[in-house]
């Protein structure tokens, strides 16, 4: 599975109550959080997402609140993949469960820039910058995960497991 993209970059320690305002939390529609995305950093983000980014982030990216509404609201909004030096571990999980491959990639915030494009390979965890040339080298995602992503998230993944067997 590869992923091309155009970068939005972010820094360190991006909580979910940028990534996802507390007010929104009452929506329910995808579509309608997708709206809302990294309000409290980049009110404009719903719109230079909305033609498919992958977004770059520092250390400890998607800590705070445990709400499985923030990367719900990146994936709608137009998110392919999420690339970090860290993630908060309960993001990572839940960015996992509903479909959004996140990745760790240790020296991506210095390598990477906003706008550059980056071809992801899942299933090496190879990252190419079709702008500056640069290779890095992402965690490689455990085979399990990787079924997972590919089946569109957990509950879908589930569905078809049990329907196979």
């Amino acid at each position: 599975m590869t992923i091309t993209g155009k970068v939005i970059k972010f820094g360190d320690n991006v909580d979910t109550d940028v990534i996802l305002p507390g007010p929104y939390l009452v929506h329910t529609d995808p579509y309608e959080l997708a709206k809302h995305a990294m309000e409290g950093l980049d009110p404009k983000f719903p719109e230079k997402a909305a033609e498919g980014v992958i977004v770059v982030g520092a250390k400890n990216f998607g800590c705070g609140s445990s709400r499985e509404q923030a990367p719900i609201a990146l994936k709608y909004s137009g998110v392919k993949c999420i690339l970090a030096e860290s993630f908060a571990r309960i993001f990572y999980r839940n960015a996992i469960t509903i479909g959004l491959p996140v990745l760790v990639c240790p020296g991506a915030s210095d390598t990477v820039e906003e706008g550059d494009i980056l071809t992801i390979d899942l299933q090496t965890g190879k990252v190419e910058d079709q702008i500056n040339g640069s290779v890095l080298q992402a965690t490689k995602l455990p085979e399990f995960i990787m079924e997972i992503l590919e089946n569109g998230g957990l509950i879908s993944h589930l569905k078809r497991r049990f329907k196979t067997e």
